[in-house]
Parts: C-alpha cells; sequence; structure tokens
C-alpha cells in the first residue's frame, strides 16, 4: 500500500509548506534534503506537528502528518473532509479566527497558544504554535498552515 506521503499531490502540497514556511520566516520547517518525495516523507513523520487548510470560506483541513493525525484521532480521510474551524471547540472559534485573520494580514505569527480538541472530544492546549499563510508556486494564496511540537492534554 502506498503511503500517503508518496501521493504526487501531498509531495507538491509540501513543496508548498516548506517554500511558504522558508520565505516568511527565513528558516526551514524541517531539514530539506533529498528530493522531493524524500522532504514528503521526513515532514509526513516529522515529531512536531503540521497541519494545513485551504481557501475555501469556511476552510476545509488538507494536510496533517501523522503526529497531527493522531493528535486529533483521526485517519487521513477524515482529516481531509473537516473544517479547519471544527478543530477548536464552539465557545474557542470566535478567538481562533480573529488570529486567522491576524495571520492572513501579517502573513505569520509565532507563539501561539490555543484550546483544540480531538474527534473524540479529548482537550489540549497547543503552546507555542507558528502559523503562517501559504502561497503555490506561482505566488497565489492557497492556505494556511500551522506547527507545534508541545500540547498538553487538559
Amino acid at each position: 500500500m502506498t503511503e500517503i506521503w508518496q501521493d504526487p499531490q501531498i509531495i507538491h502540497w509540501t513543496e508548498i509548506l516548506l517554500a511558504s514556511y522558508r520565505k516568511l520566516l527565513g528558516r526551514e520547517l524541517i531539514e530539506c534534503s533529498g528530493s522531493p518525495g524524500e522532504q514528503a516523507r521526513l515532514l509526513y513523520t516529522a515529531p512536531a506537528v503540521v497541519v494545513s487548510h485551504n481557501t475555501q470560506s469556511n476552510p476545509v483541513l488538507n494536510y496533517g502528518n501523522q503526529v497531527a493525525l493522531d493528535l486529533w484521532e483521526m485517519d487521513w480521510a477524515m482529516f481531509t473532509r473537516t473544517p479547519s474551524q471544527s478543530t477548536a471547540e464552539p465557545i474557542n472559534q470566535a478567538a481562533r479566527a480573529v488570529i486567522m485573520a491576524q495571520v492572513q494580514q501579517q502573513g505569520f505569527i509565532e507563539n501561539y497558544q490555543g484550546i483544540r480538541i480531538s474527534s473524540s472530544g479529548r482537550r489540549f492546549v497547543i503552546d507555542r504554535a507558528t502559523i503562517w499563510n501559504l502561497t503555490d508556486l506561482q505566488g497565489q494564496p492557497c492556505g494556511q498552515a500551522a506547527t507545534f511540537a508541545n500540547w498538553q492534554y487538559c
């Protein structure tokens, strides 16, 4: 069976994630070496959460590495059908929307902290997250992404 990260669309999306991060933050998200396929594998298996969503008016998640899938307790198919705002409880969605609008304006933010919820209802605090805008290889906006290595169940 082919791994998710081996899909040509995921390899291409990984290039967008890595290039956008590098462009906005001036550093690498992961150590970028090897082919685009190898970079897709490294990102998918990275120890930090990496997630992204598209640019729809109600954005839907379109990427989550293995740590993200485990944390939100979803498989790839379920994760990539989930509206991004659903990762936060309704009470926390307004605060999340403010942060996402701020990212849209500034390009990225660092040191974000917020409460999220898994598919089973398990709540967790994310800490020191970086959220950034994504642009495709032609420079067109195509979503937003986040990464964090620190979380705690609450």
